[in-house]
């Protein structure tokens, strides 16, 4: 089981929303700037995001998208599912005909159980990661960052040595 881009762009879109949507609207033009991701795509994504009620738009000037919930009541599940995302890691896609038996009828293969209980294992994990906990995450992650920029810039650093060439 591999997630697609689309997953991966959902989630970080979402991040990204939710951490600034406190100044209103966000526009999907400048999510696709800060985070590198084709506005035509956004576009697509958004509007699955909101037909699960996930996002609601604002339009006109000052228009965007905001969450339509809390961010602590959305989990990366919903928005895995919202985006269409299988969360599979059966080759069957959890329909139980993974081998063909020599009279060429279908049934399930041997490991076929221990791949639907690792689907299950995911699925349960996403669903109990919120948003807020994403969010949370990287805003710690930029005031470490933040911290450890102002450290460097108040360490004093020492003159670089002048070596010179002693001649013979």
């Amino acid at each position: 089981m591999r997630l697609t881009t689309k997953g991966r762009f959902a989630v970080t879109a979402m991040i990204d929303l939710a951490l600034r949507q406190q100044s209103g609207p966000v526009t999907l033009a400048k999510i696709s700037e800060r985070q590198h991701i084709s506005l035509s795509y956004l576009e697509q994504l958004f509007g699955k995001l909101r037909r699960h009620e996930l996002v609601e738009s604002t339009r006109g000037p000052g228009g965007g998208y905001s969450l339509a919930r809390l961010a602590r009541h959305i989990t990366v599940a919903d928005i895995i599912f919202a985006v269409d995302e299988p969360v599979d890691a059966t080759s069957c896609r959890g329909k139980g005909n993974c081998k063909i038996e020599a009279d060429g009828t279908r049934g399930q293969c041997m490991t076929h159980e221990l791949w639907a209980n690792l689907s299950r294992k995911m699925v349960d994990y996403l669903d109990s990661v919120s948003l807020q906990d994403l969010v949370d995450q990287q805003r710690l992650r930029q005031l470490e960052q933040a911290a450890k920029t102002q450290r460097n810039e108040h360490t004093i650093q020492p003159p670089a040595s002048r070596a010179t060439p002693y001649s013979i």
